[in-house]
């Protein structure tokens, strides 16, 4: 009990630390687009800032990419109010590029690695070596992955690293919006990849484990302030809770690998 009092006390003080000077800028309502990859993590955050500073977080969820509706590319182009973007990193860079991000507001959170899962309670393959995956995905008779940065991946990269392209273009398919992991969970796909932090939420899966490291594929997350944002320094606020290290234990918790330790540019 006494450890866990301390590391709850040094949480608290890590908050503080990091977040007492917006306090006295008064409340403001912060709104963040976020993709799943880190959404596990800033779920568990979000509360503890909110009680910190008094701001209230308003959050929009949504892919990193693609053409949906809840694409975060999609919602900022049909004009939904954002101050915070949350996302794939070269993602982020595109948005910067299309003049939608402040220049210079970027800051990398986290590393993500892509996992395998099954249905909770059938057998699980083996993945250890690229061998080994090719092997299982050539005897599943469906596999399932996403429609942002692991999937795109999964299909146009490692597949053909596999040499296994052609087999896999009738059984493989791609998840619009839906998590994987509860395609899996439905028994509507025997194997699915993903983000281990978009994984591990999910009832009714097993996460075999990550890639092997020849074919794994890290993606960073970052977050920057969106050119639309009403309340830019409220965001930035967020971004450095989120970048600093009284976040890296819900980090960690989530299958997230921290970056940075700090603020804001």
């Amino acid at each position: 009990m006494r450890s866990t009092s301390a590391h709850l006390r040094a949480f608290a003080l890590g908050v503080a630390s990091v977040l007492w000077l917006t306090v006295a800028a008064g409340a403001a309502e912060v709104r963040v687009m976020i993709s799943g990859g880190f959404s596990a993590a800033y779920n568990a955050l979000v509360p503890e800032f909110e009680r910190a500073t008094g701001h209230k977080v308003i959050t929009a969820y949504g892919p990193s990419m693609g053409t949906t509706a809840n694409a975060i590319p999609v919602r900022l182009e049909r004009g939904e109010p954002a101050d915070v973007l949350i996302l794939v990193g070269y993602a982020l860079g595109d948005l910067i590029k299309q003049g939608k991000v402040v220049p210079d507001s970027g800051v990398d959170l986290v590393k993500s690695k892509i996992g395998v899962a099954v249905k909770s309670g059938a057998p699980k393959p083996d993945i250890s070596s690229p061998d080994a995956l090719k092997r299982a995905l050539l005897a599943a008779k469906s596999v399932a992955y996403s429609d942002s940065a692991s999937g795109v991946y999964i299909s146009t990269e490692m597949f053909e690293k596999l040499g296994i392209a052609n087999e896999m273009k009738d059984k493989a398919r791609k998840i619009p919006a839906t998590p994987v992991a509860e395609i899996v969970a439905h028994g509507d796909a025997e194997i699915g990849f993903q983000q281990i932090s978009e994984l591990k939420p999910v009832a009714g899966i097993d996460i075999v484990g990550p890639l092997p490291d020849e074919l794994q594929k890290v993606t960073v997350f970052s977050a920057g302030i969106a050119s639309v944002s009403q309340e830019p320094e409220a965001g930035r606020a967020l971004i450095k809770f989120l970048a600093s290290p009284a976040a890296s234990n819900a980090i960690t918790q989530s299958g997230l690998e921290p970056i940075a330790l700090g603020g804001t540019n």
